[in-house]
């Protein structure tokens, strides 16, 4: 089990209201995501031809995330196809989740700038992520 990501909170993040700006946790999941890839695949990955490109994204607010506080995120998967996969994202402040979301990724092959199907490592690593 990879361990949840332990978000800082930037003074930059926060907004008039005085907590996280909405559009702040797509930056969290994106860096939660690559935090479990990594931790899945190692630092060599070879991620110009055997990449991810981003298809979709949804985020539901339920509570505010205020600085000072200490939010941690997990990924879990969702769905694994052929070419795409969904993760699904749960931060959470002292055990209470304030934000989920969920990305949809597709496989992509930079170098020859097209989608591909997912590498078998790569399938591999992701079927290790818990399930939600």
């Amino acid at each position: 089990m990879i361990k949840p990501l332990e978000i800082q909170i930037r003074f930059s993040d926060i907004d008039l209201m005085g907590h996280v700006n909405n559009s702040i946790y797509l930056n969290y999941f994106e860096s939660g995501r690559m935090h479990y890839l990594v931790s899945l695949l190692g630092m060599d990955w070879d991620w110009r031809k055997n990449g991810i490109i981003l298809k979709t994204n949804e985020i539901e607010y339920f509570k505010p995330v205020f600085l000072g506080e200490k939010p941690f995120l997990k990924v879990y998967l969702e769905y694994i196809g052929t070419k795409s996969f969904t993760l699904i994202y749960e931060l959470t402040v002292n055990g209470e989740i304030k934000t989920t979301g969920k990305s949809v990724l597709v496989s992509f092959d930079f170098s020859e700038n097209k989608t591909k199907e997912l590498d078998g490592k790569f399938r591999l690593a992701l079927q290790r992520l818990e399930i939600k």
